[in-house]
């Protein structure tokens, strides 16, 4: 049975699909055919007993009986009497509770009897008889009615005591009849078996040819590792393979996608890299230069060199740092979410933004807000935001933050970004042309607008009224905590 599963399982979908159906109509047919051929042998036979009921003699003269049984020996023999002849019947006789049978002279044949046929005997003749299968001397199949013998008396028709009557017709028409119809069933059944069958391979084809169309299409994929193959789909099909073959065409546009921005931020990310690293391998051979040639360079210049060499370091360390952070996967990201007080976190941030614009004013005025975040990719994001706010305030200038009902405000009053530009401000390694002279890599925002979306909020830059620009973040929360997350 294993081995026969096995052996099912390997075969083609098509094939599969066209066996389960041939077994379907298979065992339809079958349910059918041997319904109809046991509706047909039970109404023959009800025809048969009808005629064997009908044409079996209604009595017998008490004299003709009492001669008849006593002529009787005790060995079948042809009876001359035709008072048992029954009226359309081929087989008649009596027979006697010791066994023996008288035959009419007209009967076809000898019928074999049994106890059953013997139990009649006696009964009254309101009881009736029995109907059953038998055959003849000859081996002859036939239906056999054994009823009381009924004879005519002065007091009128009663049950002879010592005999009872059989009557019989034969049942080679009728069983020629049900093996016709069992043949013609047969081959009407193995005629709708095959062709459920092909019809089922037509349909399996037919159907699967979307399905081959879609395989060839992930071979191609797999061989050839080309995403821009679609498999065409029409937009008013909703079935099954219709939904298959368009989540596959949404699955290669989103590799393909993917593919792209990998292959854009590899080459953002090896531009913004060589400025740096130019820069930083042209301080080594000057330091080098003048170690090799006995030349020192003056103390300032030495000073101002090394100085150049640290923030080139650093400018690296936080391009990397940005660019591991936008390499996370969501996955990864999504295994550290907790509940995340806002208000502890903007203070935090705020705290190291005022280390790094301590000639700047920074007000502000926060609420409680709770949040769903990663923490410390959410303070990164606060950060970021007041890190450019800091960068683009002009010296003694002021910074105001607010935090109210999850909207956190962040307004500098620095030169603004121009209307064009703010398109492209959440954009990786897109960098103002005024702001390429600062120190970043261009991700701090990239970082902040990924960092929102994952917690189901969103952040917008714009101009504010009276110069400068304001950056609001929108998270959802509750101003209480709410439950833990399981």
């Amino acid at each position: 049975m294993n081995r026969l599963a096995r052996r099912y399982r390997a075969l083609p979908i098509r094939a599969r699909l066209a066996m389960l159906v041939a077994a379907a109509v298979a065992f339809a047919v079958a349910a059918v055919s041997m319904t109809c051929w046991f509706l047909v042998e039970r109404k023959l036979y009800e025809l048969v007993d009808k005629d064997l009921q009908n044409s079996s003699p209604r009595a017998v003269p008490y004299g003709q009986a009492a001669d008849l049984l006593t002529a009787c020996p005790k060995r079948p023999t042809q009876a001359t009497y035709d008072s048992l002849r029954a009226h359309d019947t081929a087989y008649a006789q009596l027979i006697r509770d010791d066994g023996t049978s008288c035959v009419s002279a007209a009967s076809a044949g000898v019928l074999k009897t049994d106890a059953a046929d013997r139990a009649v005997i006696g009964r009254d003749r309101g009881q009736g008889g029995i109907l059953r299968n038998g055959t003849d001397t000859e081996g002859n199949a036939v239906r056999i009615l054994t009823v009381p013998l009924v004879v005519l008396t002065d007091n009128g028709a009663q049950a002879y005591p010592g005999a009872a009557l059989m009557t019989a017709v034969p049942l080679k028409n009728t069983d020629n009849t049900l093996n016709d119809l069992a043949l013609v069933l047969l081959l009407v059944s193995g005629v709708g078996v095959i062709g459920a069958g092909a019809a089922g391979l037509a349909v399996a084809r037919a159907g699967l040819r979307p399905v081959d169309k879609l395989t060839e299409a992930v071979e191609h994929v797999a061989r050839t590792e080309d995403l821009t193959i679609r498999i065409p789909v029409e937009d008013v099909s909703e079935d099954e393979v219709a939904r298959l073959s368009r989540s596959f065409n949404s699955m290669t546009a989103s590799l393909a996608s993917s593919r792209e921005l990998q292959q854009q931020l590899i080459a953002d990310a090896g531009h913004e890299l060589r400025t740096p690293l130019t820069s930083l391998r042209t301080n080594v051979e000057l330091l080098t230069r003048s170690e090799e040639t006995g030349r020192p360079l003056p103390p300032e210049d030495r000073k101002a060199l090394l100085a150049s060499v640290k923030a080139q370091m650093t400018e690296l360390g936080a391009l990397i740092g940005d660019l591991q952070e936008l390499s996370r996967s969501e996955g990864q990201r999504g295994e550290r979410v907790q509940v995340v007080d806002l208000q502890d976190t903007v203070e935090a941030a705020l705290g190291r933004a005022r280390l790094r614009g301590p000639e700047l004013s920074i007000t502000a005025e926060l609420k409680p807000w709770f949040v769903r975040a990663e923490p410390s990719a959410l303070e990164r994001a606060i950060v970021n935001v007041l890190d450019n706010a800091v960068k683009f305030s002009p010296e003694g200038g002021t910074i105001d933050v607010g935090l109210a009902d999850g909207v956190l405000t962040v307004r500098d009053h620095g030169p603004g970004i121009p209307e064009d530009e703010l398109p492209h401000v959440f954009d990786r390694f897109w960098r103002s042309p005024d702001a390429r002279a600062l120190p970043g890599s261009g991700l701090g925002l990239a970082i902040v607008a990924r960092t929102v979306r994952e917690a189901g909020g969103e952040v917008v830059l714009a101009r504010a009224e009276g110069g400068g620009t304001v950056a609001t973040v929108r998270l959802p929360g509750a101003p209480t905590p709410p439950p833990e997350m399981p």
